[in-house]
C-alpha cells in the first residue's frame, strides 16, 4: 500500500501502516543524529523541554549540508544516517516526545521496535545515497537549534517538506520489524542448507 501522511501524524494513520508500505510525508520534520538525541534527552530529563513540539511529528536521522544566504538557509543535501547509531536513545525519545515517525536507513533493533509497539509509532527507511533527492522535497528551513553547540551535521534542523519520500516502512506499530524478519529467514535458510549439505550422500 502507498500512503501520504501529513504532520502532525494521527495515531490512527500510523496504525494503518504495515511493513513494506510506501509512504510520503508532508509538513514539518526535524533532523536529529547522535548528538541531537543526547541533547534532547538531557533537556527532557531536566524538565526544560524541547524547542520543537514533536507530538505527532517525524524525526529524520540525517546531517544536512546547508548553505546560508543572509538570514535564510537552503538545504543542498540531506541523505539519511545509519539509524542503528540511535538505537540506544530512540525508545526513550519516542516515549517522552510522542513522535510518530522515525526516518533513517539500515533498520533499528528490538528496543525501538518494542517502543513503537507500545507507543504506536513507525520507522521508515529513505533510500541511501539520495541526499539530493531528499533536498528537493525540502521547501523551507523553519529553524535550526543547537547549531553553535553541535555543528551543522548534528544540529536539529526544522524543515518544511512536501511529499518527502519515497520511504518504505520497516517497523510498524505492531512491532513487526522488516530487518529482524529478514535476518530470521536468512538464519533458517542457512540452517536448512547446512543440514542438507551434511546429509547429502
Amino acid at each position: 500500500m502507498e500512503y501520504r501522511l501529513r504532520t502532525p501524524i494521527a495515531q490512527e494513520d500510523v496504525e494503518k501502516l504495515r511493513v513494506g508500505d510506501t509512504i510520503y510525508v508532508s509538513g514539518i520534520i526535524v533532523t536529529a543524529r547522535d548528538s541531537a538525541h543526547v541533547k534532547m534527552l538531557e533537556e527532557l530529563r531536566s524538565g526544560r523541554g524541547l524547542p520543537v513540539d514533536l507530538r505527532g511529528g517525524a524525526i529524520y536521522h540525517a546531517g544536512p549540508v546547508a548553505l546560508r544566504s543572509g538570514d535564510k538557509w537552503r538545504i543542498l543535501s540531506a541523505g539519511p544516517t545509519t539509524s542503528a547509531r540511535m538505537e540506544e536513545f530512540e525508545a526513550e525519545v519516542i516515549e517522552r516526545t510522542g513522535v510518530k515517525l522515525i526516518i533513517g536507513k539500515g533498520g533499528m533493533g528490538d528496543k525501538t521496535s518494542n517502543a513503537m509497539k507500545t507507543h504506536k509509532a513507525a520507522y521508515a527507511v529513505f533510500p541511501g545515497g539520495a541526499g539530493v533527492l531528499a533536498a528537493q522535497s525540502i521547501k523551507e528551513v523553519l529553524g535550526v537549534h543547537w547549531l553553535d553547540e553541535l555543528g551543522m551535521a548534528e544540529a536539529m534542523w526544522v524543515l518544511r517538506v512536501e511529499d518527502f519520500g519515497p520511504m518504505t516502512v520497516a517497523i510498524d506499530s505492531t512491532g513487526s520489524n522488516l530487518y529482524a524478519d529478514l535476518k530470521m529467514t536468512v538464519r533458517k535458510n542457512e540452517e536448512a542448507a547446512l543440514k542438507e549439505f551434511r546429509w547429502r550422500p
